[in-house]
């Protein structure tokens, strides 16, 4: 999950169309796709494909929170981009497309919940599997961030989809997830600790208050969630002042966007996601890769869950990868404005594992 929307059915007929441009490496060749899913929606995104054979398993990208392109174009670094041609360049097809209402995929992104994010993907594997080029029994999903909870949305629902691979995927459900990424996005960041003790209460104030309002009418959450920020209030000030620190108080909390947040359809289904939901049927090899510099979507947590989760699951494997935060990269800090400082490249010791683990299961 990304900053900014905090950790962001119909069954699918499709139709399926070819963009004529294609770029040609010496050992995959980059096509422009695009097809049809549910209603109007309509997909574009580039299809990787190894030069030399006839057909080829392949993984499908799932993004994670907010809207992004095919590439996974984040802080600037494509994250998506280079997991493909890596795997591509190694046998291996990789379908990767603009989310809704980016590039050349139509939709409205600030309508739709994880779970439409799932049915997007299952469109995905639909055509997949009318390519003569892939390996139709050997299709997987790779979600990241916010997409390893779609991921197991789709797994759970299509029996075609036949590996899930989280990447820094959430594996967590949504209340626990949103209270832990804040609690380390607080307590990484340079403030006073007066200050961090305020958003670590009113967090744990809010977050709650959602999860019970997550299903009443919009105004009926707004009112208790503002009455219990207005009720808190006093004691934040309370707080400051006992620190004597000065004479102005620079802590904000953005009570009145978050309520416009909270209200959406999108963050009332993401915080009463459970993926045990989910995971408890799904049977299909899976791997979860985490980074233990990763503040978003924290190592220890979800590679957990995924033991507890797929207890039932015979074929399930994990790693920690030492030094690598949300976007994958290896880094110093994991903090978000590290980012796009960062020079190097998505971890090629992450990227073995998941090729490894893909030859492993599917050839």
């Amino acid at each position: 999950m990304k900053k900014g929307r905090i950790l962001g059915l119909l069954w699918v007929a499709l139709m399926t169309g070819f963009d004529v441009r294609a770029q040609v490496s010496a050992t995959f060749i980059s096509e422009d796709v695009s097809f049809a899913g549910a209603d109007t929606l309509h997909y574009g995104g580039t299809l990787t494909l190894p030069k030399g054979q006839e057909k080829s398993v392949a993984v499908i990208i799932l993004s994670g929170t907010n809207p992004q392109n095919r590439d996974g174009e984040m802080a600037g670094h494509k994250v998506f981009k280079e997991i493909a041609e890596y795997l591509s360049a190694r046998g291996i097809a990789v379908l990767r497309t603009d989310d809704r209402g980016v590039g050349n995929t139509n939709g409205d992104y600030s309508k739709a919940t994880t779970f439409d994010f799932a049915i997007d993907a299952i469109s995905a594997v639909k055509y997949l599997k009318t390519r003569k080029d892939i390996k139709h029994d050997k299709i997987g999903l790779l979600g990241h961030s916010e997409g390893g909870a779609a991921a197991c949305i789709a797994a759970s629902r299509c029996k075609d989809v036949a590996f899930l691979i989280s990447a820094a995927g959430l594996m967590t459900d949504g209340l626990s997830s949103v209270i832990k990424q804040n609690i380390d996005i607080v307590h990484a960041a340079p403030i006073p600790d007066y200050d961090k003790l305020r958003y670590d209460e009113i967090n744990g104030i809010v977050f709650p208050l959602v999860y019970q309002y997550a299903e009443a009418d919009s105004l009926v959450m707004a009112n208790r969630l503002q009455e219990a920020y207005d009720k808190w209030k006093p004691k934040s000030d309370s707080i400051f002042k006992s620190q004597n620190v000065g004479e102005y108080d620079h802590f904000r909390f953005p009570i009145y966007r978050y309520i416009l947040q909270a209200t959406t359809p999108w963050y009332r289904f993401f915080i009463r996601y459970n993926p045990a939901d989910y995971l408890s049927k799904v049977n299909i090899p899976v791997l979860a890769v985490n980074g233990t510099k990763d503040i978003m979507v924290n190592c220890e947590q979800n590679l957990g869950n995924v033991k507890c989760y797929l207890k039932h699951n015979k074929d399930v494997t994990t790693v920690a990868i030492e030094g690598v935060n949300h976007l994958l990269l290896p880094c110093e800090t994991g903090t978000m404005d590290e980012y796009a400082k960062i020079k190097f490249s998505v971890s090629s010791e992450l990227l073995d594992v998941i090729y490894q683990w893909i030859k492993k299961h599917s050839y």
